[in-house]
């Protein structure tokens, strides 16, 4: 039986995770463009912790695991350059 409506069914493997911008993209894009290696990083009303979440969580999203890191040493934050 024939309704008029056109369409095609195409196997995948899952459903793709949406892609939102995130004010710590922000942090990462300044750090990618500055050409430095290693940077300490401070955000204001934030803990070390709670930041360096964030920041890997974005790295993660974004695919960047093998060119960027987030670390914490002794309350400061770190983003490193790793590749």
């Amino acid at each position: 039986m024939s309704s008029g409506l056109k369409f095609e069914l195409k196997p995948v493997k899952e459903i793709p995770r949406g892609y939102r911008k995130s004010k710590y993209d922000l942090i990462i894009n300044e750090f990618i463009d500055s050409g430095e290696k290693l940077v300490s990083v401070d955000v204001e009303g934030k803990s070390v912790n709670y930041v360096r979440s964030q920041l890997g969580k974005r790295i993660e999203l974004r695919g960047l695991e093998e060119e960027l890191k987030a670390s914490s040493v002794s309350g400061t934050l770190y983003l490193e350059k790793v590749s």
